[in-house]
């Protein structure tokens, strides 16, 4: 009984994903991030939150550790930052006990195209997409290995529609999405689940760097609404979640037609309407 008991406390430590993963939540300090360091600590994952805020952050971990007796750690970090991304890597890398990965932070800037500043949109780009890509990439060996784990990116409906007019933080929210079935098309079949959440208008603080009052907008989703919906998601492993659109028909349609075209994009000579000025 004893040898079977050191055996089983080897397996353990060997392989810490066959307990509760712990979670690791970009943006966490408010909004969804906050939301879904809440709903993972209710379900017993350990957390390590992520975001530039600290005294938000301490303030949702203390209360979080004595409303449901999880560890969560706070790991303060701007990941525009090349130094605070690399230490955000560098713990995915090397704590095992992390199995689940959220990419929720991200920002916007309001204003047209050309109204917006280089130094703003390369920050967007930064922030939105090339943290998400470096973060997914620094865990995603680790999880493959293990052949378990999962990754949550949080796009948006934006990246599907250019006509909202918000076309360089819709651009990242379209590669988030595509990177999301490109991952999904990679990892999945090695034991790794991909999910992109879409969420539409929203009551987060986003809305304050865009200059917009939320409070004017109509159609606006509560943000535990939007994370409860996403987790529904989660749990039945959805690869896309878009929790606003009320007739999944035609997300599928969507993806139906994209998928049909797929043998009809690779041919030797251009399509016949290329091939006349008629």
């Amino acid at each position: 009984m004893m040898m079977i008991m050191n055996i089983g406390s080897i397996i353990e430590k060997s392989n810490p994903m066959s307990q509760i993963p712990a979670v690791l939540i970009t943006g966490a300090s408010t909004g969804i991030g906050a939301t879904y360091a809440e709903r993972f600590a209710r379900r017993g994952h350990d957390l390590v939150l992520v975001a530039r805020d600290v005294v938000r952050m301490e303030a949702l971990a203390s209360r979080l550790r004595l409303e449901t007796n999880v560890k969560i750690d706070i790991l303060p970090a701007d990941l525009t930052q090349p130094t605070d991304l690399a230490k955000v890597e560098t713990r995915l890398r090397d704590d095992a006990h992390i199995g689940i990965l959220i990419n929720n932070a991200g920002t916007a800037f309001g204003g047209s195209f050309i109204d917006q500043s280089v130094d703003d949109m390369t920050r967007l780009v930064a922030l939105n997409a090339t943290a998400l890509v470096r973060l997914s990439g620094a865990i995603a060996p680790r999880l493959v290995k293990a052949g378990e784990g999962a990754i949550v990116n949080v796009g948006s409906v934006v990246g599907l529609a250019p006509e909202f007019g918000m076309t360089v933080y819709g651009a990242t929210k379209a590669f988030v999405l595509f990177l999301s079935q490109g991952l999904a098309h990679e990892l999945g079949p090695k034991g790794v689940y991909i999910q992109a959440v879409l969420p539409a208008t929203t009551r987060t603080e986003i809305w304050d760097h865009v200059g917009v009052d939320v409070n004017t907008m109509s159609n606006v989703m509560e943000v535990t609404d939007l994370v409860d919906a996403a987790l529904v998601g989660f749990d039945r492993r959805e690869l896309v979640t878009i929790p606003p659109l009320h007739d999944v028909g035609q997300w599928d349609a969507v993806d139906g037609a994209r998928k049909a075209m797929l043998g009809n994009l690779v041919n030797a000579l251009p399509a016949e309407r290329y091939r006349t000025l008629a």
